[in-house]
C-alpha cells in the first residue's frame, strides 16, 4: 500500500519543521501544504479536524495534530 501524508505548515512553526524533519529521516515520503499561503485549505483543516493550529498531519486519512511520531507511525500501520 502506498502511503498518503500530507503535512500542514506555516513557515513560523518549529513543530511543523520537527515533523518534516521526522518524516525525512524516517525516509518517508509526504506532501507539504502551508497554510498560510492557502487560507481556502486551512479553513477546510479546521473544519475537518475542528483544530486551529499546526502542525496538522493527514496519514492516509487519519489526522495528527502537532508533532506527535508515535501517532503518526502508528496511523502508518494501520
Amino acid at each position: 500500500m502506498t502511503n498518503s501524508i500530507t503535512v500542514y505548515t506555516t513557515s513560523q512553526c518549529p513543530y511543523c519543521t520537527m515533523v518534516k524533519n521526522f518524516l525525512s529521516e524516517k525516509k518517508i515520503a509526504y506532501k507539504e501544504v502551508n497554510v498560510e499561503q492557502d487560507p481556502a485549505t486551512m479553513q477546510r483543516v479546521v473544519e475537518t479536524t475542528g483544530q486551529m493550529g499546526v502542525p496538522q498531519t493527514d496519514v492516509n486519512g487519519v489526522w495528527v495534530l502537532g508533532f506527535d511520531p508515535e501517532s503518526i507511525m502508528g496511523a502508518l500501520k494501520q
